[in-house]
């Protein structure tokens, strides 16, 4: 079994020696220098427990990954490309186990020792690295140290590498490692997974030489002369040497308007403002007529053509005067016919209960109501001073209540028709006589279209 062992070692460090030839003649990419980290783990007993040990009956048993026969290790790792698709890697391992335990057959106790060992090896990756993913084949070559002895061993293995855009890789590692020296250690298995991060830096080009030339700027604004399409005016490099007064990235021989802030669509001038409402042509969506920033430019509608625009117009579809909000004005008979039916309105004394004369005016009311659907009317109850402020209060509201129930009565809707009371506030004529007290005890009405 040495004999074949020994030329396998043999060839194996051949391929490791004359690998740097192979990778000069590639052109293509190589895998940057790396140094990784790798968690470990040693599997001394599964292998061993076949009579017979074997690549081929450790897989036939299928007893490759057993998490209850490994042995703790780390490993340290260094990784350079030699072609585009092999790489070699060096490692070192440091391993807790009792390698005693295969020497000494009487051994009754186990007390895990230190083991290191030092490996070289070639990876076959058939995917090159300018991709994401790729399998690994691993062969090798190791030797280690292990409890006062040493051993070599040779590593066959499968594994996959994740690129994470030549910054970082990602290894999983799984090996059949042949022992070279059983009387130290058996046949093993070895599962790792670790990351390695690129540590190479890119070459800085030499600086290029630069002849001593006398180089002429007229102008001393830093650009040459035969740069400068203004070499007797300073200006920035950004406008080839030329002034830029206004500050608009325009220079000033280029610019229609060189004392004005500008936009390089008009040659330096401001964009234009046709209607002269503050809002520029380019955003104006009425640029001949005067509006507003809210509209774009455009002015308020005004449909009814009254001069009062629609937000301001409460009767935006007829015209009518400002002093009545845009409204059409009510004719004045209507209003007189109102005023009259309002001082004919009667109740029970200090009550809300209308008496039946009031029907009459009552009627007339409603019917200019219907004959006008555009009119709405506001109900205004008053009493006089006598009686306490809270009962006057009262009594005038439950009497303009009384008015507005009886308008609906007649086919009013009621959102037409508003109310309030002001009690004895409002007085029209003298609380001290009669005829003052009987003037304040009233019910107005008032007419608006909005």
């Amino acid at each position: 079994m040495k004999c074949p062992m020994q030329k396998l070692t043999y060839f194996i460090l051949l391929v490791l020696c004359t690998s740097g030839l192979l990778a000069q003649k590639n052109a293509q990419p190589l895998k940057p220098q790396l140094f990784g980290l790798h968690l470990t783990f040693v599997d001394y007993n599964s292998p061993t427990l076949i009579k017979k040990t074997s690549l081929k009956e450790v897989l036939s048993k299928g007893d490759i990954f057993n998490p209850s026969k490994q042995s703790p290790a780390v490993t340290f790792s260094y990784w350079t490309g030699l072609t585009k698709n092999l790489d070699f890697s060096g490692k070192l391992n440091g391993i807790s186990y009792d390698y005693r335990r295969h020497t000494d057959p009487l051994r009754r106790t186990y007390d895990n020792e230190f083991g290191a060992e030092l490996e070289g090896a070639l990876n076959l990756h058939p995917v090159s690295d300018a991709h994401f993913f790729s399998p690994i084949i691993t062969a090798g070559i190791g030797a280690g140290y292990y409890t006062n002895k040493t051993g070599g061993y040779i590593p066959l293995g499968l594994g996959w590498q994740f690129n994470f855009k030549n910054k970082f890789y990602i290894f999983f590692q799984n090996q059949f490692r042949f022992s070279l020296s059983k009387e130290v250690f058996p046949d093993n298995l070895l599962h790792s997974i670790g990351i390695a991060i690129n540590m190479s830096r890119k070459k800085q080009a030499n600086p290029v030489a630069v002849p001593d030339v006398q180089i002429s700027d007229r102008d001393n604004d830093t650009v040459v002369d035969s740069l400068d399409t203004c070499p007797d005016q300073p200006g920035p490099a950004s406008l080839n040497g030329c002034p830029d007064k206004d500050g608009d990235g325009i220079a000033d021989v280029n610019d229609n308007c060189p004392d004005i802030m500008g936009a390089a669509k008009y040659h330096g001038c401001p964009v234009p403002d046709t209607d002269n409402d503050g809002i520029s042509d380019e955003a104006d969506k009425c640029p001949t007529v005067a509006g507003v920033a809210r509209l774009q430019g455009c002015p308020v509608p005004d449909d009814d053509k009254d001069g009062i625009s629609n937000e301001d117009d409460r009767c935006p579809n007829e015209p009518g005067p400002a002093a009545n909000f845009g409204c059409p004005e009510i004719r004045p008979e209507i209003i007189e016919k109102v005023n009259l039916a309002a001082r004919n309105i009667y109740f029970a004394t200090g009550s809300d209960v209308l008496l039946k004369k009031s029907n009459t005016s009552l009627d007339i009311v409603g019917q200019i109501l219907k004959d006008n659907p555009s009119l709405k009317i506001n109900v205004e109850g008053h009493t006089d001073a006598s009686g306490t402020a809270s009962k006057n209060q009262q009594l005038s509201e439950l009497r303009t209540i009384s008015v507005k129930i009886y308008l609906m009565s007649k086919g009013i809707d009621g959102t037409r028709i508003a109310r309030a009371g002001y009690g004895s506030t409002k007085p029209i004529a003298d609380n001290k006589t009669p005829a003052g007290r009987a003037q304040n005890r009233r019910v107005e009405l008032k007419l608006s279209n909005y």
